[in-house]
């Protein structure tokens, strides 16, 4: 077995674990954007999830350099991912120059982010899609078969997780679930924000601090970003503990 195929194992035996253990969303959403920047011939990986009213929110993303260009998608409603949520089918824009027509706001916020080409896949719950998980490129190219086949995969196993135990017929039950993620994401960016102002670290140094802490003390990235946002616990044992693992 190669050494990419070892790592694609260890990313579902992960996601699996978090399924048997009682998962915390989030964070297996955002490891789940890490794994596709790590395996994927990609630059960067965002993810779009639904409201109850059909209104997409950025969950996570691999870098914060596309942070904005998903928040662009998500606020403005347009894009490739968007495109992908609506349609509930795969987008593939190889080259996003030459489809700039088709999304011309976008393709210019993308330029500036350095993003050339876009491949946005479906996360599906049967017939409904929740959400989108988007893989984005340096350069124009497309993305090989084997590629857009693992991130279908990878986002079909991160769409199970979002509601496991829960009866996928009852509507409001798979609602409530998807809304606890996207509160989770909020409380997320609090707390990284507070780090980042209180330690003078840019936000993905700050989501480092945060998840080293959590990992160490077996604790809910979610309940411990609640805790720093609500001065339970103080930024500054955070940031202690990060130096002492030499994470920022």
């Amino acid at each position: 077995m190669s050494a990419r195929e070892d790592d694609i194992v260890a990313s579902f035996v992960s996601m699996a674990g978090n399924l048997a253990r009682g998962h915390d969303v989030t964070e297996l959403l955002i490891q789940l954007a890490a794994d596709c920047a790590r395996l994927l011939d990609v630059s960067a990986v965002g993810l779009l999830l639904a409201d109850p009213r059909g209104a997409l929110h950025v969950v996570a993303v691999s870098s914060e350099r596309v942070a904005d260009l998903e928040a662009f998608q998500a606020q403005r409603a347009q894009g490739p991912c968007h495109t992908c949520y609506l349609e509930g089918k795969p987008v593939n824009v190889p080259d996003l120059a030459s489809a700039a027509a088709r999304w011309p706001e976008f393709a210019a916020v993308a330029a500036k982010a350095g993003v050339a080409s876009v491949h946005a896949v479906p996360m599906r719950l049967r017939d409904d899609t929740v959400g989108a998980l988007n893989l984005f490129g340096g350069k124009p190219g497309p993305l090989n078969e084997a590629d857009l086949r693992l991130a279908q995969a990878l986002a079909d196993v991160a769409t199970i997780a979002l509601i496991q135990d829960r009866a996928a017929a009852d509507k409001s039950l798979v609602n409530e679930q998807l809304q606890n993620a996207l509160d989770s994401r909020v409380v997320l960016e609090q707390a990284k924000g507070v780090l980042s102002y209180s330690g003078d670290l840019d936000m993905s140094g700050a989501y480092a601090a945060l998840r080293q802490y959590a990992r160490d003390h077996n604790i809910k990235l979610t309940d411990l970003s609640r805790a720093v946002v609500n001065r339970l616990l103080p930024a500054a044992v955070v940031h202690e503990h990060a130096r002492t693992r030499r994470v920022v």
